[in-house]
């Protein structure tokens, strides 16, 4: 099989380095991470691979190994849900992406969900896999839930590293239970090589204490939901309840029990549609009409020039002799009058404005 080549770089999040990779062409697509990556072996498993390369063929698909696994650095100090969108931003900082769709699948989905609060500006369409809103721990769990969840994370403390497959087996099992042998065999593989024993069993435990309830409904980009409606992973209701908690977001179940999608599994064909389609519609949706430059005050005009020629908050305010602050103030009003959210769409609107 032909795989898309790829460019490997690293950001920086908190002084820790983060690897990300470009591949494909087209509309962008940036990925929030999830456990069980490594940017040299997705591609090639096939567990991974499949969907990756289909998204690569139709995106310029950004994805990256969060904190503590595959190529990112993995002595870390900070492994936490808000240290995971830090990566993120670090990531589409790096790159300079100011607005992009987002993908989150599994735990991802919550990272993503988050930085689309944080960062409303930034994500112009959100799409959600095999996600949930709140971890098994959140889910008003029985004494023998909470059991077997600690139970599962001990078995990553003590078996994720070990050559043997016995104990990670039971976590193949969950998120590919219709893979072949072969895909079981490249899943366990993966589970060895992203990350240290107990860097995984760590992530359990603070993914199946997630719990983005009460963010998901502040989203107000467009948001797909798709989810396997027998995943053996991540229940069907846990994505039907993340689809109802945004507002208008669209739901589509897929029939697989397979929480993650490989090539002989159907679902992965309408997933990639799925998405792919949901990317166009955003890039044909309707622009907002902009108000003209008479509702700008000669100040706000004086830093929507300096803006439009790319100088800091900082830069701005040595020329115009003011704080730093204040020309904060100054962005933040602009962008309210103007109804943009970036400073790239706001020097877009002084090119196409008329002048008072």
């Amino acid at each position: 099989m032909t795989y898309p080549p790829e460019h490997i770089r690293f950001a920086q999040a908190d002084g820790y380095r983060i690897a990300y990779a470009r591949s494909g062409s087209g509309p962008v697509l940036v990925k929030a991470a999830n456990y069980l990556t490594h940017l040299e072996h997705d591609f090639t498993n096939p567990a991974a691979g499949p969907w990756l390369t289909g998204l690569s063929r139709k995106h310029s698909l950004i994805r990256y190994d969060e904190r503590g696994t595959g190529l990112s650095d993995r002595n870390v100090g900070d492994l936490s849900f808000e240290a995971w969108v830090r990566d993120l931003k670090a990531v589409v900082d790096a790159e300079g992406l100011e607005r992009f769709p987002l993908l989150g699948i599994s735990q991802g989905a919550a990272i993503a969900i988050a930085f689309a609060i944080r960062f409303p500006e930034r994500v112009s369409r959100l799409i959600l896999y095999g996600g949930f809103a709140r971890g098994r721990l959140r889910r008003d769990p029985t004494p023998q839930q909470i059991e077997e969840a600690e139970t599962l994370a001990k078995l990553a403390e003590i078996g994720w590293g070990r050559e043997h497959p016995a104990f990670r087996s039971v976590f193949t099992y969950q998120l590919l239970p219709g893979g072949t042998p072969e895909e079981h065999r490249a899943l366990d593989e993966i589970q060895r090589v992203s990350a240290a024993p107990e860097t995984a069993a760590q992530i359990m435990r603070l993914f199946d204490r997630l719990d983005v309830s009460d963010l998901a409904p502040r989203v107000r980009c467009p948001t797909l939901v798709m989810h396997a409606r027998d995943d053996a992973r991540i229940p069907f209701e846990e994505g039907r309840r993340v689809a109802g908690l945004i507002p208008d977001a669209r739901l589509i179940p897929l029939e697989s029990r397979n929480h993650l999608l490989t090539n002989g599994d159907p679902a992965l064909a309408q997933f990639l549609d799925e998405t792919a389609r949901f990317v166009r519609e955003g890039d044909t949706a309707p622009t907002t009409p902009l108000p003209d430059l008479a509702t700008l005050t000669p100040r706000e005009r004086d830093v929507l020039e300096h803006l439009a020629r790319g100088l800091t908050n900082g830069e701005i305010a040595l020329a115009l002799g003011v704080t730093e602050k204040t020309v904060r103030n100054h962005v933040s009003r602009l962008y309210d009058k103007l109804g943009v959210r970036t400073r790239m769409a706001a020097a877009l609107a002084l090119r196409q404005l008329p002048r008072p």
